[in-house]
């Protein structure tokens, strides 16, 4: 069989029965706390080849009879050298991973391998530890898993005070941002300024921005997948830390030592607590404050069997007398089994719930003059995904989901004496079913290819006695687009329309040597619900929904192409890529001028639909070794939209474009005591269309934005620069365990950055319009964090 056929063979049908008849498996661990390492690699020597643990720190290798040498590595810990016989019978082979910190004894000990950014067929991926999550300078000391991926090339900041984060151009719902395979729907507490996510709960975090694997699905522009601990089966271990405005703390142990453990951490912001002294009585029992609670149980049955239960709840909540609250619940059940020793399952069924209320007489003082207001988005999921090791080079994947959604936009109840009236949208419902293969070969030393298929179906159905078909009128003041609904008899939760999707995925790595390779991809991704919000910023009240029969899923097929270079004394001191993408979009949603988004039934017709693209170049360079490390990224990006009846049917720039996007992040070890950490960043204004004309009417003056001057003036641009200095101390609380002392300053030149620019008319000139930017954070901002772990 000549080169070209044993490739193409390969390529159309990947379960080629290789010679290789025995195999080696088993689990990669943390020595000190028995978690699960992700992502470690096991490489065979004297074959020059290898693979890497999943995401629940198994491997499997598929080898000819023999003795081998098998090198265990992982960012942060000590290289392992095991010599491994292979005989008759396959072997299971576990191993514990001491970190750098500690002298391993009984193994040979090197250092760590870090060219997994070059010689690994994955791009546009981004993957931070929580080590270096920790260090980086944070507002008010909180660390901020969010705010740390804002750093990285090709993600940007919707703004402070506003929740959620933009990649490669996209919308904040274009982003599915996973803790544990569940949905998180508003990943920030207290209006954005810090994320849901409990660092001391967080195991792993990895952003997919491109190149996405076939099991990911149901978002167009990015996956953040979060990864939470199993808990400490060796020992009780605590960590906290108290903070200016909020503290935090977690406990976990083992139930049964090295098979089953916990872990719960909570966090709590005090600052009304610390406020109700200086205020006035009538104050006193007003509530600011975010709280949540993640917990997770884990139990090894057996070397084949492990079952996990975790859990997240956490609430923002606001006012008294006039309530306003939010937040995210989510619960994952999820089975481990090995089958046989090629073979790995693991089976998810989860829980997520994103919700929201206003009620104006939270306290029923007042019942007969109220306002109250609620929203929701409820998912429910059964997720089966398998792993096929056919040898260390050929790993197949496959699997499916079936994912429902339960909508309630916007419900709302105004009474006022005797008369109470209802409003609102319909809710609805949606089903999305999914299956997937994936395979991930390596053709040749110099060559790799991970190609996979998503097929995905959606069924959507409403509660509601009716539903609403968009339908074309004459333009007129009342529908100055052109658009209307009618209203058609509905039979409720009958499946009112269906979509389905091939989304194809192909990755493909070209080994130039040791130190560098060039890597390109391709994905399709589809998108069934959506975000409605006309704003920049997005907040807690905006309202998630269905595609429809009047709205159709966002489609998203991106190409990227990248270069990736490590070098140095050791080889690998720094790493560099540059990479290029082009991201076209279709079903992009805009809105009318003046679109009624909230409790509007008919808010369908105030929706425009059409075409979106996003192109750029992302540079990174990242020193590794030394006292001195970091990274800077630079990303030139641009983000355009094209919709039938906004700008006289040209392209335009979308309001989440950044032109240019600068982040510096430096951490310095001066001793064992003492480090030092900075970030800077800046990034370009994002577009803002201002009236340019105004007519007279009914005595008023009315703003008039003309065709054609869609995004005429872009805010001003945002940079900041923060520090910090840990100190690390030997003993922590009652003389044990170790502890640290974090300060900090956020916006240490006073920066104040706009949060929105909104028109206002100049009270002496009515025929004058003025731009007003709002801030949110105008000056500079100190922070004493007490960290301790024992």
């Amino acid at each position: 069989m000549s080169k070209f056929s044993k490739t193409f063979f390969l390529l159309l049908f990947p379960c080629w029965i290789y010679a290789q008849k025995v195999t080696v498996s088993g689990y990669v661990k943390d020595a000190k706390n028995a978690e699960t390492l992700i992502g470690a690699t096991v490489f065979v020597k004297e074959l020059k080849t290898g693979v890497s643990t999943n995401n629940y720190g198994f491997y499997s290798l598929t080898l000819p009879k023999g003795n081998y040498e098998l090198i265990f590595s992982s960012v942060g810990y000590q290289k392992v050298t095991k010599t491994i016989s292979v005989s008759e019978t396959n072997v299971t082979f576990n191993l514990e991973m001491k970190d750098e910190g500690t002298e391993l004894n009984e193994v040979v000990v090197t250092s760590k391998r870090e060219d997994e950014n070059v010689k690994s067929v994955e791009m546009s991926v981004n993957k931070i530890d929580m080590k270096t999550i920790k260090k980086i300078p944070a507002l008010l000391g909180e660390v901020d898993l969010v705010r740390a991926i804002q750093l990285l090339p090709g993600v940007t900041t919707v703004g402070e005070g506003a929740t959620g984060f933009n990649v490669r151009g996209g919308s904040v719902d274009q982003n599915l941002v996973l803790l544990d395979d569940a949905p998180v729907y508003n990943s920030s507490h207290l209006l954005g300024f810090f994320s849901v996510f409990n660092p001391d709960a967080v195991k792993d975090v990895k952003l997919y921005k491109g190149g996405i694997p076939s099991q990911f699905g149901g978002r167009a522009s990015s996956i953040l997948d979060v990864r939470m601990k199993e808990g400490n089966a060796k020992k009780l271990e605590i960590n906290g830390g108290i903070g200016l405005i909020f503290s935090r703390l977690s406990i976990e142990a083992p139930i049964i030592k090295d098979k089953a453990s916990f872990i719960v951490a909570a966090r709590r912001s005090y600052a009304d607590v610390l406020a109700r002294p200086f205020l006035k009585e009538s104050q006193k029992d007003n509530l600011f404050n975010f709280y949540d609670l993640t917990a997770k149980v884990n139990y090894n049955i057996n070397q084949k069997n492990t079952v996990f239960l975790s859990g997240y709840f956490g609430r923002d909540v606001f006012g008294q007398k006039f309530a306003f609250n939010w937040g995210n619940s989510t619960l994952s059940a999820r089975w481990n089994h090995v089958f046989s020793d090629k073979l790995f399952m693991n089976t998810t069924a989860f829980y997520s719930n994103y919700d929201y209320l206003i009620d104006t007489d939270a306290q029923n003082k007042n019942p007969n003059d109220a306002f109250k207001w609620s929203s929701n988005i409820v998912n429910k999921s059964i997720k089966p995904d398998f792993t096929y090791y056919f040898s260390p080079n050929n790993t197949l994947t496959f699997g499916g989901q079936i994912l429902t959604y339960s909508f309630k936009p916007g419900a709302a109840s105004v009474t006022s004496g005797t008369d109470k009236s209802n409003l609102g949208q319909p809710d609805k419902n949606g089903v999305e079913y999914s299956a997937y293969v994936g395979n991930e070969l390596k053709i040749s030393d110099k060559f790799s290819v991970q190609y996979g298929l998503r097929y995905s179906k959606y069924d959507y159905s409403s509660k509601d006695e009716v539903y609403y078909q968009r339908k074309t009128v004459p333009v007129s003041n009342e529908n100055p687009n052109g658009i209307d609904l009618v209203a058609v008899p509905n039979t409720k939760d009958a499946t009112l329309q269906s979509y389905q999707n091939f989304e194809p995925r192909l990755s493909m790595k070209l080994q130039l040597g040791e130190q560098s390779s060039i890597k390109s991809s391709f994905n399709r991704m589809s998108q069934y619900i959506h975000l409605m919000s006309n704003t920049a910023a997005a907040t807690p009240l905006d309202v998630w929904t269905s595609s429809t029969n009047n709205i159709k899923p966002q489609i998203a097929d991106q190409v990227t192409l990248g270069y990736f270079k490590n070098f140095g004394e050791t080889g690998n001191d720094f790493e560099a890529s540059v990479e290029v993408y082009y991201k076209k979009l279709q079903n992009q949603i805009d809105y009318a001028d003046n679109a009624n988004l909230f409790l509007n039934a008919t808010f369908e017709k105030d929706l425009l639909f059409g075409n979106g693209r996003a192109y750029g170049a992302e540079f990174f360079l990242k020193k590794n070794k030394g006292k001195l490390t970091g990274w800077v990224s630079y990303t030139l990006g641009r983000t355009e939209r094209q919709v039938e009846g906004l700008n006289q049917g040209e392209w335009y720039v979308s309001r989440f474009d950044r032109t240019h996007t600068l982040n510096l992040v430096t951490q310095y070890e001066l001793n064992k005591k003492w480090s030092f950490g900075a970030n800077f960043s800046y990034v370009s204004g994002v577009p803002y269309t201002l009236p340019e004309q105004k007519i007279l009417y009914a005595g008023g003056y009315l703003p008039i934005t003309p065709q054609g001057t869609r995004g005429n003036i872009r805010v001003p641009a945002y940079h900041r620069l923060d520090i910090s200095a840990t100190h690390k101390n030997k003993k922590a609380l009652f003389g044990k365990g170790e502890s640290e002392w974090v300060f900090g300053l956020y916006n240490v030149y006073n920066r104040r950055n706009p949060f929105s620019v909104y028109a206002q008319t100049n009270p002496d000139n009515p025929l004058k319009t003025e731009a007003i930017q709002l801030s949110i954070i105008g000056s500079v901002i100190p922070s004493v964090t007490y960290n301790f772990k024992f």
